[in-house]
């Protein structure tokens, strides 16, 4: 096996062992930590993420739904709670390491993500349009920073 083939094994490895030991504290954890950890409130606890909690909150009909029914696959429950896992473990680093940017910005996964969440929620009012455009280039107000509350830390 190639040293490209090791790193990718590897990899691997470490995804895996994170998703099971994040899935045994889940299972065996505090009770109610993995449905406390879906709730806005839980995102907002964060210190970082102030703004964008209150952008979401004041915004119309999307404050009646979750942080991950956006910003997680949720194509499938598997899916989502790697994703949970991989990116909560991400925040958890970068926020710890003080290394917290000031304008904090979507990934391109992140991205495509959300686009995919918008179309499923949506898909009836989609179909006919093309999607392969961001929904937030035309609907700007969706993004955070756009939501009429000042973005600023």
């Amino acid at each position: 096996m190639g040293h490209a083939g090791k790193g990718g094994v590897r990899l691997l490895v470490v995804v895996g062992l994170v998703v099971v030991g994040v899935g045994l504290f889940l299972a065996l954890g505090p009770p109610g930590l993995l449905a406390k950890s879906e709730t806005p409130d839980f995102c907002a606890s964060c210190h970082v993420m102030e703004a964008q909690y209150e952008a979401w909150f004041h915004q119309g009909a999307h404050k009646r739904i979750r942080c991950v029914d956006c910003h997680l696959p949720n194509d499938n429950l598997a899916n989502h709670y790697v994703w949970k896992s991989i990116d909560g473990m991400k925040d958890v680093v970068v926020f710890h390491s003080g290394r917290v940017p000031d304008d904090i910005r979507i990934s391109a996964h992140g991205k495509a993500v959300v686009q995919a969440n918008c179309v499923r929620c949506h898909e009836t009012a989609v179909e006919m349009i093309d999607q392969k455009r961001y929904c937030w280039d035309c609907h700007r107000r969706v993004m955070h920073r756009h939501a009429g509350v000042p973005f600023t830390r």
